[in-house]
């Protein structure tokens, strides 16, 4: 884990490959995921957001995260955060044990929570 202060507050490092991916249109191989998240939970960051279970309409690059989660190597120094966007995808992300934490994306646009 990276631990760093700033003013003697503690410093929390995210990365967040889902957002990245998930706006690329040509499908990116589950094993190539499975190697980049690999070698970003090995640089130590606190927390990796790094899939979502949602609907693979919605964001069909991501589609395979499960996939992805049986496959990588986590590290207890690496908190795993999905996105989900209902209770189905929550129940589904509680699944995985690897997974510390939930995101869930709102907005006050109603367009955007659609």
């Amino acid at each position: 884990m990276i631990t760093e202060k700033i003013n003697n507050i503690p410093l929390k490092l995210v990365e967040c490959p889902r957002d990245a991916m998930q706006g690329l249109k040509h499908f990116i191989p589950t094993d190539l995921k499975v190697q980049y998240i690999n070698k970003l939970i090995n640089c130590g960051f606190d927390t990796l957001d790094m899939g979502s279970f949602v609907s693979p309409k919605v964001i069909p690059q991501l589609k395979d995260t499960s996939i992805v989660l049986d496959k990588i190597n986590p590290s207890p120094n690496t908190k795993l955060l999905t996105i989900v966007a209902n209770v189905q995808g929550a129940q589904e992300a509680v699944e995985y044990d690897s997974i510390q934490c939930l995101g869930y994306p709102f907005s006050i646009s109603e367009t955007f929570q659609k």
